[in-house]
């Protein structure tokens, strides 16, 4: 072997030192000795560069390199020393051989900044990119004779951009604004078909219950597709779905499947070759332990399966899961969106229904009560005169309600129409103010009209106009109280202007945005009356654009509100329609203004005391003092004759600040509230009251238009005494009324024998409430059945039969002994079957109750008591937690309904526990 006499290769690193080691007489180049100094300034400057570069030199392009270029080739490495490069790479010598060809015959360098090559460095044929430079290197004589290459691999940097962009481009789809979830998994995959470089196949799987649906797929063509399974039962999954790794990716395993080729022949990557490897991916969701779906991706047989291009396929799949997510948010939303309009749709049909059949029934009482009222021939007497002018102006009133539901609901519905008519809208405006004159003034405020002329005349709908002045008129005279109400008509260049503004108490920044909403009410906001519908400044704004306008509000607190209604000229401009107006012109201001006039009557001073012929000699309750709490008017005054009917004095107030002022100066016998009233409404001063230990024992019965139990709940859990909808029978009225001051008698003898019941507080049963506790005994609801909490007196001879009783744990096994204990006690009485059998059903939900929703027990045990006697029979069952009122969804229905169905059931609440009884006759 021909050893290198010169210190050419020293420092060139392991290259260097195999080259040196290299017998290159046996190359075309042959001994180093032999080399002209052209090729070895090469050569020393090629091993001296830590960049990647290969000198071929000579017509067989014998290859010399550095040791970054050795790294370039792989497995090549180090055979390709000296060797001809056309052999060494020859799988690119096709793309190779012009750039080194042309660089050889013109001496012109060339540079290609990412070269896709073909190389089979790491056992397969690999996807790779360089960006080289091939110059030409010539011999001593200034020919050449070879070609220097600079070369560096840029395969990361090509491969990571392309992917990038295929995520960026999946991540425009992730807004989810399609028309479906699978139409956006379609999406995804037209988008993933662009990039099968990366991509050579895929598959979308949705879970749809215990089922994996595929809903996308791409990558070869539709004998391919049939090779994966359409669906994939997930009870069941079958070897296709094992084989795909699908079952496993379902439940959140990521799988690499191997044999790709076997079952789907699909050639893919830069050179077509057979795809061999597969991913199977979960789709992640917010359920951890249950993935949105699956992502079936395969795997470029061009690329090894490192760990950046698995972490690819996780952000492939991520970004697929977040776009199907969204996708489904967004279809979730648009059908909840959709039952939202649907349902208003029916909402809206229903109100314009009901309102159009309340108007029959309507017409048929305001017709004979107009009738009866102005018949001259069969004059009423003046008692039967007052009750029928009560009736009429509370349907008239009604009236007005239904006319406005129906018109608002005409507008939700999208069915309202401006009947167009042109008219002098100054005198129009400044008579519908002018209604309202005497009202306003009887209020103590000053009402200004100023409705000079317009300029050029107007059409708008002489209807809807109407209705705009006057609820903005009726809102104006509710919430001031002091001051003044001003009505100006104006017009400019642009547009009519019509501006309500007052002196009233004003509305707060945040309300302002909400103050057009249907049925918003500024909560805590002083006013003449809590009554109302909360759809009075929404049908303004709505009848305000109708008209081809809109409506504004500026407001302060404390200072007022100004309201201003425009109408642009091009809309009141618009064509007219002809013929006869409706008949009825100002009937909706003049409803309006009796509807406020109720507002302004305040009650006399002085109590209403009974006529002296009123109510029974030995009636032990005459005289009773009762305080009327209503800011209805025409209420007040029917109550006040009803109960000064029974012999009793009545004070009337409109609100409950009112009425707490006439409790602390003279404590009445029963206090009788409305709910819903101005200042201070009737739960407030319920709980007012409960708090103060001089009236905690005072008896309240509440009136309330609200039913359902949520809200006789709330104000017997405050501590009324009873609790009664309206409308209501006068007789059932004024027997609670009856009932609760003899009750309230019974627990202070004093009061029943003349004493001040104001100083007789010791006596009450009832303890002081701490915090929100209500007082106890109270009226409370026993699973949904409504049932007096006081201990029944002993009716005669109950017990002499049979007394007996049992303790249980609370455990819900304890119902089944209960029944059988009870059964075997009641069996030994010749009780009948149909009863005994009663009974225990219902005494089986009193256990239920008791063992189910019985709160902290003090003892973890219910005890059951059975007494017989006198011809009625008493199971009685009782808890030791604290009671709890339950949700409807958590109620099963049925317990109160059994109970109250096989018994009289009353309940007993105290702090140490609950008790319930059932009584039943045996005969």
């Amino acid at each position: 072997m021909t050893r290198p006499s010169t210190d050419l290769f020293l420092g060139g690193g392991d290259t260097g030192r195999l080259m040196a080691q290299l017998d290159w007489a046996d190359t075309p180049l042959g001994p180093v000795g032999g080399w002209p100094q052209s090729l070895r300034a090469a050569v020393r400057m090629v091993l001296s560069s830590r960049y990647p570069m290969l000198l071929l030199w000579g017509e067989s392009y014998s290859q010399l390199y550095n040791d970054a270029y050795s790294a370039l080739i792989g497995d090549k490495h180090p055979t390709a020393l000296g060797d001809d490069v056309r052999v060494t790479l020859a799988e690119g010598w096709h793309v190779l051989a012009p750039l080194i060809e042309e660089a050889m015959a013109t001496g012109v360098a060339s540079w290609v900044p990412a070269l896709q090559l073909l190389l089979e460095r790491a056992g397969y044929r690999e996807e790779a990119y360089f960006s080289v430079s091939h110059a030409p290197a010539r011999d001593d004589d200034g020919r050449t004779v070879g070609v220097l290459t600079v070369c560096s691999e840029v395969t990361q940097q090509v491969i990571g951009e392309r992917r990038l962009r295929l995520l960026r481009d999946l991540s425009v789809l992730g807004d989810g604004r399609t028309v479906d979830v699978d139409a956006t998994g379609a999406r995804l995959i037209d988008v993933i078909d662009g990039h099968p470089l990366d991509v050579p196949f895929a598959a979308i799987y949705l879970r749809d219950g215990t089922t994996l649906r595929r809903v996308a797929c791409t990558g070869g063509d539709e004998g391919h597709a049939r090779a994966l399974p359409d669906a994939v039962e997930l009870t069941d999954p079958g070897p296709p779905a094992y084989a795909w790794g699908l079952a496993d990716a379902a439940e959140g395993r990521a799988t690499q499947v191997t044999d790709v080729a076997d079952r789907l022949p699909l050639p893919a990557g830069p050179w077509n070759d057979p795809v061999r490897t597969a991913l199977a991916l979960p789709l992640p969701s917010a359920d951890e332990d249950q993935p949105l779906g699956v992502l079936l991706a395969g795997v470029s047989p061009s690329r090894g399966l490192d760990e950046a291009y698995r972490s690819f396929h996780q952000l492939l799949a991520q970004q697929i899961s977040v776009a199907l997510r969204n996708a489904q948010e967004y279809e979730e939303e648009r059908r909840r969106i959709e039952a939202m309009a649907e349902l208003d749709r029916v909402k809206t049909d229903f109100f314009a229904n009901v309102s159009h059949e309340f108007r029959t029934p309507l017409t048929l009482i305001l017709g004979p009560l107009t009738d009866a009222l102005t018949d001259a021939t069969a004059p009423l007497a003046a008692v039967q005169r007052e009750r029928v002018e009560t009736g009429w102006r509370n349907a008239t009133r009604l009236l007005t309600l239904v006319n406005s539901l129906l018109t608002f609901s005409s507008l939700e519905a999208g069915r309202a129409r401006s009947d167009a008519r042109v008219v002098d809208l100054a005198a129009l405006t400044a008579e519908l103010a002018g209604v309202f004159r005497a009202a306003v003034e009887r209020a103590g405020l000053t009402l200004e009209v100023s409705c000079p002329p317009l300029p050029r005349p107007v059409a708008v709908d002489p209807v809807n106009w109407e209705r705009i002045v006057t609820n903005l008129l009726s809102n104006a005279l509710k919430y001031t109280f002091i001051g003044r109400i001003r009505v100006t008509l104006d017009a400019d260049d642009e547009e009519v202007r019509l501006t309500v503004a007052d002196t009233g108490i004003g509305i707060s920044e945040r309300d302002l945005p909400k103050l057009f909403e249907r049925f918003h009410r500024v909560r805590g906001a002083r006013s003449r009356s809590h009554e109302g519908t909360g759809i009075g400044l929404a049908l303004v704004h709505e009848l305000a654009r109708l008209e081809g306008g809109d409506v504004r509000v500026t407001s302060q607190v404390g200072v007022g509100s100004r309201f201003t209604v425009t109408l642009p000229w091009s809309a009141a401009h618009r064509a007219a329609v002809t013929g006869p107006a409706m008949d009825g012109r100002g009937d909706a201001a003049r409803a309006a203004v009796e509807e406020a006039m109720g507002w302004l009557t305040e009650p006399d001073d002085a109590p209403t005391e009974p006529d002296p012929a009123s109510g029974a000699a030995t009636d032990e309750l005459a005289g009773a003092r009762i305080l009327l709490a209503d800011d209805n008017a025409d209420m007040r005054a029917y109550l006040t004759r009803l109960l000064t009917g029974q012999g009793w004095r009545v004070r009337a107030v409109t609100d409950g600040r009112q009425a707490l002022d006439e409790i602390h100066g003279d404590l009445p016998d029963l206090v009788l509230t409305d709910v819903m009233m101005p200042v201070l409404d009737g739960f407030d001063l319920v709980r007012r009251l409960r708090a103060d230990p001089t009236t905690r024992t005072l008896p309240v019965l509440v009136l309330s238009a609200r039913a359902g139990g949520e809200a006789s709940v709330e104000g017997l859990s405050l501590g009324a005494d009873d609790y009664l909808v309206k409308p209501f029978a006068a007789a059932e009225l004024i027997a609670r009324i009856r009932a609760s001051i003899r009750r309230a008698r019974d627990r202070t003898p004093a009061a029943a024998i003349g004493g001040d019941p104001a100083t007789v507080t010791t006596q009450s049963a009832r303890p002081a409430p701490v915090g929100p506790v209500p007082p106890t005994p109270m009226v409370e609801t026993v699973r949904d059945a409504s049932v007096v909490v006081e201990t029944p007196a002993e009716p005669d001879g109950l017990g002499d039969l049979l007394d007996v009783g049992w303790t249980y744990p609370s455990a819900p096994t304890s119902a089944a002994a209960m029944r059988r204990d009870v059964r075997g006690a009641l069996g030994d009485l010749d009780v009948d079957p149909d009863v005994l059998e009663d009974l225990l059903l219902a005494a089986s939900e009193a256990m239920n109750n008791a063992v189910e929703h019985a709160q902290r027990p003090s003892r973890p045990e219910v005890r059951v008591r059975v007494q017989v006697g006198g011809g009625l029979s008493r199971i009685s069952v009782r808890d030791f937690g604290t009671w709890r009122d339950r949700r409807p969804a958590m109620d099963r229905g049925r317990g109160a309904l059994l109970m109250n169905a096989y018994g009289d059931v009353r309940l007993v609440s105290t702090a140490e526990g609950t008790t319930v009884t059932i009584e039943r006759r045996l005969a």
